[in-house]
């Protein structure tokens, strides 16, 4: 096979990651509508193959409202719900399970094409193994996500866990991002800095705790807790922060101490980010990167401030569903962006510099 072919070859399979990428993008959007919207404990029930259709007639539609009342949610929260209420929210559980399931049969119809077609390289083969690996891991997290919700006395799904799939359907679309700029050819050069690199890495370690944080203001609905900015609840360190025992448990499951680390960790994360603009402007001209470190810093700014609108406003339910789903949408951009640059800086000085 010549250069040529292969390099036509691996775009190709490129384009299909991206494409995987673009629907992992919008799975995560649909998560946070059903979480939003409270409607992740709509169904009751794991059904891989049948589960695909929705309730086709009244008396089935009874039946799944019927299982639904059996959950405590149903019992302590939305008692009042009619019929039409929960047809509403089991759309977005079902469509969140549907999309899941059209991602799948993407991959695998991919998969089976450039195999068929020999489009593959050897260098693909141990990738490949773990992006399905992931992505099967990533729906078992799913439903044991949802199974935590379906217990006695539990009226959402556990914040632990619903950070969990949150945070494994961002490895799996960072691998997935990360899989396929290794295949795309203006993404061959790098730009070599060390300084640089060390600090892409940091801000990327602070970033992976950060959305550890947003999952558990999610789960917690931390952001109600204190609907104030700069202060929160009119006070720098908030009244309440520290009054779980042990002491570490308030990092996990205090509301206050949760809002607390997110706001600081937005504020750490930004001003590094701007430090990383700053330092990185006189790196010798690489379009790619000059592309993307100016990305970077426009989203991280952007995210800051949809933050500060999001907890203003957590107080408002309608506001909250647009602005959550925004806020979650910036932020899968910045983990992108922050992924390509990764990818684009190396620490090897035998990779040249693109001119």
């Amino acid at each position: 096979m010549n250069y040529t072919l292969q390099e036509k070859n691996n775009r190709q399979v490129a384009i299909w990651l991206m494409l995987g990428v673009v629907m992992i993008i919008f799975q995560v959007l649909l998560g946070g509508i059903t979480r939003l919207t409270e409607s992740g404990l709509s169904i009751t029930e794991w059904k891989p193959i049948t589960g695909f259709l929705p309730p086709l007639n009244d008396s089935a539609w009874h039946a799944e409202f019927d299982k639904y009342k059996n959950t405590d949610q149903f019992k302590y929260v939305h008692s009042s719900f009619s019929l039409s209420q929960f047809k509403f929210i089991f759309f977005w559980e079902w469509f969140h399970r549907v999309w899941a399931r059209l991602m799948g049969m993407v991959f695998i119809a991919g998969f089976v094409y450039f195999l068929v077609k020999k489009k593959f390289n050897r260098e693909m083969i141990t990738p490949m193994i773990i992006l399905f690996l992931l992505g099967a891991l990533q729906g078992a997290i799913g439903w044991l996500m949802v199974k935590s919700g379906l217990v006695p006395e539990k009226y959402y799904v556990g914040h632990v866990e619903l950070t969990t799939h949150f945070v494994a359907a961002v490895i799996l679309l960072v691998y997935t991002l990360w899989f396929a700029l290794s295949l795309l050819p203006n993404f061959k050069r790098k730009t070599l800095s060390i300084p640089i690199k060390n600090l892409l890495i940091v801000i990327a370690v602070l970033l992976f705790f950060q959305l550890i944080y947003g999952g558990f203001m999610a789960g917690l609905r931390a952001g109600q807790t204190a609907p104030t900015w700069p202060s929160i609840n009119h006070a720098l360190f908030p009244a309440g922060m520290m009054e779980m025992h042990p002491a570490s448990s308030n990092f996990f499951n205090n509301p206050l101490m949760v809002h607390f680390m997110h706001r600081g960790l937005a504020y750490l994360i930004f001003i590094l980010a701007l430090v990383f603009f700053f330092k990185s402007k006189n790196l010798p001209a690489n379009a790619p990167f000059a592309k993307y470190r100016r990305v970077f810093i426009v989203l991280v700014l952007c995210q800051v401030l949809l933050g500060i609108v999001t907890v203003l406003n957590a107080a408002q339910p309608k506001a909250l569903v647009v602005l959550g789903v925004m806020h979650q949408l910036v932020a899968i951009l910045v983990v992108m962006a922050l992924t390509t640059l990764l990818f684009l800086v190396t620490k090897k000085s035998t990779v040249a510099v693109l001119e």
